[in-house]
C-alpha cells in the first residue's frame, strides 16, 4: 500500500473536501442538525476557526484555520466523522475491509486537504465552496443554498447577495 504523507504545518489555513462513502446518500443535509453538533463539539474541545464551509448531500467543503502551534487537523476530521456516524442508524452497506477493521460505512476514509498559501489562494477556495451548489446542479443562484458560509458573508457585507448569478462565468477564471 502507498504511504500517503500529509502536510501538518502548524496554524494553518486549509481547504478540505469530505465525502461520503455512498455518494448516492443525502445523509449530510438529512442529518443537517446532527453534523452541526458533531462540529460543536469538536471545536469545543479542539478549537479551530471555519472561515468558509458548504454542505451539500453527499460531500462537504471547508475552510478551516488551526490555533497556533496546532497541526491537528486530522483528529479533528476523525472525530466530527465519528460524532456524526454515532448518530445515524445502522443500515449502511459495508464492505468486507471496514468490518474486518470494526468501521462504520458512511464515510469515505479518506479527504482532500489543501494548505491555502496565500489570499489569492484563499479567495479562490472561498469562490469554489460557495459556488459549488450552482456547479452540483442542486440549485440556480448560490444564495437559494440553505447549508453554506456564503449567508454569513453576506450578512457581514463581505460578498453581494447576487454573487455568482452568472452560473460560474468568469467566477473561477474559466
Amino acid at each position: 500500500m502507498t504511504a500517503y504523507c500529509r502536510d501538518f504545518t502548524v496554524g494553518g489555513t486549509w481547504f478540505f473536501t469530505v465525502n461520503l462513502a455512498d455518494r448516492q446518500r443525502t445523509l449530510l443535509v438529512d442529518h443537517i442538525d446532527l453534523l452541526r453538533q458533531s462540529f460543536r463539539h469538536v471545536m469545543q474541545a479542539h478549537p479551530f476557526k471555519i472561515n468558509a464551509i458548504v454542505v451539500l448531500p453527499e460531500h462537504l467543503h471547508a475552510i478551516w484555520t488551526l490555533p497556533e502551534g496546532d497541526a491537528d487537523y486530522s483528529l479533528r476530521w476523525r472525530l466530527i466523522k465519528t460524532g456524526f456516524s454515532r448518530g445515524i442508524a445502522r443500515g449502511e452497506r459495508i464492505s468486507a475491509s471496514r468490518l474486518t477493521r470494526g468501521e462504520r460505512g458512511i464515510w469515505q476514509r479518506r479527504y482532500w486537504e489543501h494548505l491555502i498559501r496565500d489570499d489569492a489562494d484563499f479567495a479562490r477556495h472561498l469562490d469554489y465552496i460557495h459556488f459549488n451548489p450552482v456547479k452540483h446542479g442542486h440549485v440556480h443562484r448560490v444564495q437559494d443554498w440553505l447549508w453554506s458560509s456564503f449567508h454569513r458573508y453576506v450578512v457581514d457585507g463581505e460578498m453581494d447577495l447576487e454573487w455568482g448569478a452568472g452560473n460560474g462565468e468568469g467566477v473561477f477564471g474559466e
